[in-house]
């Protein structure tokens, strides 16, 4: 198959599904291999952003989905009154980031983190479509497991959580503290007393 035959295959897949479609999916239905789905994808999203048309494709983690363009947003948003998707809060943020980056997380896990109770945030996040269960952890009371959902990736612009900004991670029971820098607070307001 051509190459612009296969864009406009891709193109009428995602058009037609409104959701993100997995690569190896439109490969199956244009009886072409993967990584010819990939090239010719990359090939549309670069077309459509430099004709800067209405309308995008955009990639998340093994799938391609069709939205519309970010400039678009103000006239779509007049057209179909569409309301702005609720604001995270404070704890709704914090509870999504522990999930992203320490995923598969517990609920126990993310409040020994957060050092509260988490559960309406967890809850919260769930309805949002941001995190989903992804099993159960094998201890005793099978705690559910929380992962990041293609809609974290779409609701916050990115293709793959490998995109996430690197962070140092938490080591727990490990004192990493120098024991040097409260005794120099210390003597700093001694001197100025």
């Amino acid at each position: 198959m051509e190459r612009t035959e296969l864009e406009r295959v891709i193109e009428a897949i995602l058009f037609a599904a409104g959701e993100p479609v997995e690569t190896n999916r439109i490969a199956l239905a244009a009886e072409c291999d993967p990584d010819e789905v990939d090239a010719a994808a990359k090939s549309l999203m670069d077309r459509l952003s430099y004709d800067r048309r209405g309308l995008r494709v955009i990639k998340l983690e093994k799938a391609y989905q069709m939205c519309s363009s970010v400039e678009m947003s103000s006239y779509i948003t007049k057209a179909l009154e569409t309301r702005k998707p609720p604001k995270l809060s404070a704890s709704q943020l914090e509870t999504l980031t522990i999930v992203a980056y320490y995923q598969p997380a517990t609920k126990a896990y993310i409040e020994q983190i957060r050092g509260v109770d988490s559960s309406y945030s967890v809850s919260a996040l769930l309805n949002k479509r941001l995190i989903e269960e992804c099993g159960r952890l094998n201890v005793p009371g099978r705690p559910i497991l929380y992962r990041t959902t293609p809609d974290f990736l779409r609701t916050f612009g990115l293709s793959s959580l490998d995109e996430l900004p690197e962070i140092e991670k938490m080591q727990f029971g490990k004192k990493d503290l120098p024991m040097d820098e409260p005794t120099e607070i210390v003597e700093e307001v001694a001197e100025h007393e």
